[in-house]
């Protein structure tokens, strides 16, 4: 059996991969499948139903192509590897988003690609801008913001400046964060979709919003242009200035476009303006060029007039949508509100029931403490109970003490009144001692005088008696008379010499006289030592008394009833000098 002529079996399907800004698909096609049959699998896929925005472009060679609808997808200019990948894309934009984009997928599909597009820096963005634009991302991210959550350094690993504004100012990371949260913390309560399209508005109105740029010839002698495609209509550009354009052709101002090869020939609505030629070098991007324009001059018309019952059906549906999320956001904000007042409360239960235990353990260690403290008490009362008893006798003995102590001042008092008696007697003694010494010396002084003025006289008669019995002393001797008698028997001898002197010597009185005298100043001085010895007795029972006084109830001073006795000042003898030992010992 021959095998010649067997043809090579063709595979029925292929594979594709499509990819969009946040997620990731493979499928598998058949052959025949058109470039349409693939989008609306992929629009059903995500679940898109405004499919008029988007396309799915692929790379030739160094330019880009959006997949035609109407051709099958394998007779294009696709990559031949398996699977042939594609990037479901936004190929044109609105006018003004808050009015068109209807659902949250769109939406939230356009602001992934203008967010990607400004961090490329495909858009230009002021620093400014680009910090408010985060706010709106991290918001879209995250939700609002909490302190107690989102800590300094939460936004580390995410990217949300283009790195031209980062290189731009010489700020770390962290005071980036700061900013960009200080705005982000003002948006509490804004949903994920209403975050995203306040950032597609900020966003819609910088000057590279939607546009799509292609390197053009203006004549043949190849002057470089940028041709810029949009929603709003055609401009052209300085090669170095993408931001303000040199012309514009607004949709509403062409009347047709036209190439033939690379020549480009646009016409104005009115005749009158001159008509704009310009000249690209590929044919590719020439075929790129006319679909962009066709598909926004749609658009464009499509804007002015009344929205189909499809566009329709889908605002309402979006609309009740939107009401019904706002009712179920009311509802989770009241749940959310309340479980957190319950988790709250919750907490605040639990931190009671710590605290009620707390005080619990507290109470309980307070009670063991006061039996212990009761216990120590008890025995503390015990121990004041024998101790009031042992100060009550104690007291007992005191006051017989003090009553001992009463009987002892009394019989003090007595004795010191006494000896205060003494002391006056003694003083009166003393007085009269002094008074009788004084007396005794005047009369000593008198019997001395007396006795010196007598010894002159016989002095002076024995001198005399001399003188006149001289010259008769011969006859005298020659006589042999015997001499007078001397002693105290010998008469008185008067010796009278014409009558005219008459003398009287007795020698006996002088010297009874001088024996009186010595025997009274024996006498004296016996009296002044007996009255020392009674002023030293007493001194020592003074001071006896005093220790006693100290000793037993230290209540009564020696020092005011020892004050010694009175003497003169002119009087001062030996008796005074030993009175004034006994002071100076007091």
């Amino acid at each position: 059996m021959s095998i010649l002529g067997l043809k090579k079996k063709q595979p029925k399907t292929f594979k594709v991969k499509a990819s969009t800004m946040d997620a990731e698909m493979e499928f598998s096609c058949e052959v025949k499948w058109k470039g349409k049959d693939l989008f609306d699998l992929v629009c059903r896929t995500i679940g898109l139903r405004e499919t008029w925005f988007f396309g799915l472009r692929y790379t030739v060679k160094d330019t880009y192509a959006w997949l035609k609808p109407d051709k099958q997808v394998l007779d294009q200019e696709v990559p031949k590897d398996s699977p042939i990948t594609f990037h479901f894309l936004a190929k044109f934009f609105p006018e003004k988003v808050e009015d068109e984009l209807v659902q949250e997928i769109t939406q939230h599909l356009f602001f992934l690609q203008v967010k990607k597009q400004i961090l490329d820096e495909e858009i230009f963005c002021s620093p400014e801008a680009s910090v408010l634009l985060a706010s709106y991302a991290v918001q879209a991210k995250y939700g609002d913001y909490d302190p107690n959550f989102h800590k300094p350094g939460f936004l580390a690993q995410d990217e949300l400046l283009p790195k031209r504004v980062l290189m731009q100012y010489q700020m770390t990371p962290d005071m980036w964060e700061e900013k960009i949260t200080a705005w982000y913390a003002e948006h509490r309560n804004i949903t994920r979709d209403e975050a995203e399209m306040e950032y597609l508005k900020i966003a819609q109105d910088l000057e590279m919003y939607g546009v799509s740029y292609f390197s053009i010839t203006q004549n043949k002698r190849d002057t470089e242009l940028l041709l810029g495609v949009d929603a709003q209509g055609l401009h052209i550009y300085s090669p170095n200035n993408k931001l303000s354009p040199n012309k514009s052709f607004p949709w509403s101002g062409i009347r047709n476009i036209s190439y033939s090869e690379k020549e480009f020939t646009i016409k104005p609505l009115d005749k009158k303006k001159e008509v704009f030629k310009f000249y690209s070098s590929q044919l590719r991007v020439n075929k790129l060029i006319l679909q962009l324009c066709i598909g926004n001059h749609d658009l464009f018309m499509r804007r002015r007039k009344v929205d189909s019952i499809e566009v329709q059906q889908m605002k309402a549906q979006a609309k009740e949508e939107k009401a019904r999320k706002k009712v179920e956001r009311q509802i989770l904000a009241r749940e959310k509100q309340m479980r957190e007042e319950a988790e709250r409360a919750k907490e605040e239960m639990e931190r009671r029931l710590f605290q009620l235990q707390d005080e619990a353990r507290m109470a309980n260690e307070a009670l063991l403490r006061s039996e212990e403290t009761a216990d120590l008490l008890a025995e503390k009362a015990q121990i004041a109970e024998e101790e009031a008893k042992l100060l009550a006798h104690k007291a007992a003995e005191a006051e017989q003490d003090r009553q001992r102590l009463e009987v002892t001042a009394l019989k003090t008092k007595e004795e010191k009144r006494l000896m205060e008696q003494k002391m006056r007697e003694a003083e009166s003694l003393a007085v009269k001692l002094v008074e009788q010494s004084e007396r005794r010396l005047k009369e000593a002084d008198h019997l001395k005088q007396d006795l010196n003025e007598a010894k002159d006289a016989e002095r002076r008669a024995k001198q005399k008696l001399l003188e006149i019995t001289k010259p008769t002393y011969p006859l005298i001797a020659a006589y042999s008379s015997p001499p007078p008698p001397t002693g105290p028997e010998s008469p008185d001898m008067t010796v009278d010499m014409g009558g005219s002197i008459r003398m009287d010597f007795k020698d006996s009185d002088m010297k009874r006289l001088s024996m009186e005298i010595e025997r009274e100043r024996l006498e004296y001085m016996e009296k002044s030592k007996h009255l020392q010895d009674q002023l030293k007795e007493l001194k020592s029972e003074i001071e006896s008394l005093k220790l006693e006084e100290q000793q037993q109830a230290g209540l009564y001073s020696l020092r005011s009833y020892a004050e010694p006795p009175y003497i003169p000042h002119s009087n001062r003898n030996s008796a005074y000098m030993a009175q004034m030992a006994f002071y100076e010992e007091v």
